[in-house]
């Protein structure tokens, strides 16, 4: 199954790690256009230039790890394209382009249900996402999770439990079903 990433999902960094991770593990195949790449680091960049920096380096291991996720079309393919917010037609195309299933997302009003069906594309928010992917290959995302729960804690002053880390990363009902 090919996801289209939004660029909402992948920046924060515990709903990007997890998403990504579950990639990793193979459940699904990550894609993304330059433009998503380009609005985590902008948004990044918000909190200061060294955050735009270190998403850069981020993005840049990314390519590494996902050498064929970017999706590449002609920016004239946009205007064949309708969405109620005109700035998210660039992830629509891109999708489409991609042959993707899907798009995961955490923005449903600016990705209708009934427009993307007329591309036969899915929307997914990432709770919801992720407890489909739990669903089917329990251990994974259970190791997946544990491996960002233990870097959550390992750079926190604080202990996390795996609800509260997952709440926080507004994937909240995965959390509870992580630690049912």
């Amino acid at each position: 199954m090919r996801v289209m990433i939004d660029a909402c999902v992948l920046y924060p960094t515990v709903m990007r790690e997890v998403m990504l991770g579950c990639a990793k593990q193979g459940l699904f195949e990550a894609r993304w256009s330059v433009r998503i790449l380009e609005e985590w680091a902008r948004a990044a960049g918000k909190l200061g230039p060294a955050q735009e920096v270190w998403a850069r380096g981020e993005i840049a291991a990314l390519s590494a790890v996902f050498p064929r996720a970017t999706v590449t079309y002609d920016l004239g393919l946009e205007q064949r394209y309708w969405l109620p917010d005109p700035a998210d037609i660039h992830v629509l195309t891109a999708a489409v382009v991609g042959s993707c299933d899907g798009i995961l997302t955490m923005n449903a009003k600016d990705f209708p249900r009934n427009i993307l069906g007329d591309e036969t594309l899915l929307r997914w928010d990432p709770d919801g996402f992720a407890l489909i992917l739990f669903k089917e290959a329990p251990d994974q995302v259970r190791g997946v999770a544990e491996a960002v729960l233990d870097e959550a804690n390992r750079l926190s002053d604080q202990p996390w439990t795996m609800r509260a880390l997952m709440k926080k990363a507004r994937m909240p009902r995965f959390g509870k079903a992580l630690e049912a």
